[in-house]
């Protein structure tokens, strides 16, 4: 099995994973757990059609079944914040329900499309380094966007424990990552202006 399989059955099923805690725990009448339910599994479900419509290429690896099962599982710990609610049938003020909304969608528009830039502009010159329109804001905006996905979701629980799962994942995972990818882009002869004119992580900031 690729990489692929094991994230893609993970996201594809958390709609289905969330419906079951709010069937557990009755949660039909909670705003927030409705909503959550909407963000997180709507996520899931493009992600699925983001892998099948324009797949990224790391994913296509192999890995040995304990790693593929690692990677489900650690995956899994993302419903932390749904369980949180559901389990408490915790009710975000209407203020925080908008803002975690709003800071999802803008989540969704960076990542979504800066991987699709990155899927689109590799197919019609591969081995090119993309340095404008998305990854003009930031060199790792698809990262920033997933960070304004996950942290939104996190906001909902209301409590510092549901955004542990995000904080693993930004120093295990992304960091190293981003690290890696800088090293490998570090061949292109542009890179360092690009560098120097773009930054990280956070547009404009960071």
């Amino acid at each position: 099995m690729k990489l692929k399989h094991f994230i893609d059955s993970n996201k594809g099923i958390t709609f289905l994973v969330l419906l079951g805690m709010i069937f557990h725990w009755q949660q039909w009448n909670n705003p927030t757990a409705m909503i959550y339910l909407a963000l997180h599994g709507t996520y899931g479900l493009m992600w699925v059609m983001k892998s099948r419509i324009f797949p990224d290429r790391q994913w296509e690896q192999r890995p040995s079944l304990w790693f593929g099962v690692f990677t489900w599982f650690a995956l899994a710990l993302y419903w932390i914040p749904g369980w949180i609610i559901c389990s408490h049938s915790l009710q975000a003020p209407a203020w925080l329900l908008a803002i975690c909304v709003s800071l999802y969608t803008f989540g969704v528009f960076f990542h979504f499309a800066s991987d699709m830039q990155k899927y689109i502009s590799l197919e019609l010159k591969p081995g090119t380094l993309i340095t404008d329109k998305m990854f003009g804001l930031a060199r790792n905006v698809n990262y920033f966007g997933e960070f304004l996905i996950y942290g939104a979701m996190a906001a909902l629980a209301m409590t510092w424990v549901a955004y542990l799962p995000l904080v693993a994942f930004i120093l295990f995972y992304w960091i190293p990552n981003m690290v890696r990818k800088e090293k490998s882009l570090s061949r292109y002869p542009a890179f360092n202006a690009y560098k120097q004119r773009v930054k990280l992580f956070l547009p404009f900031l960071l």
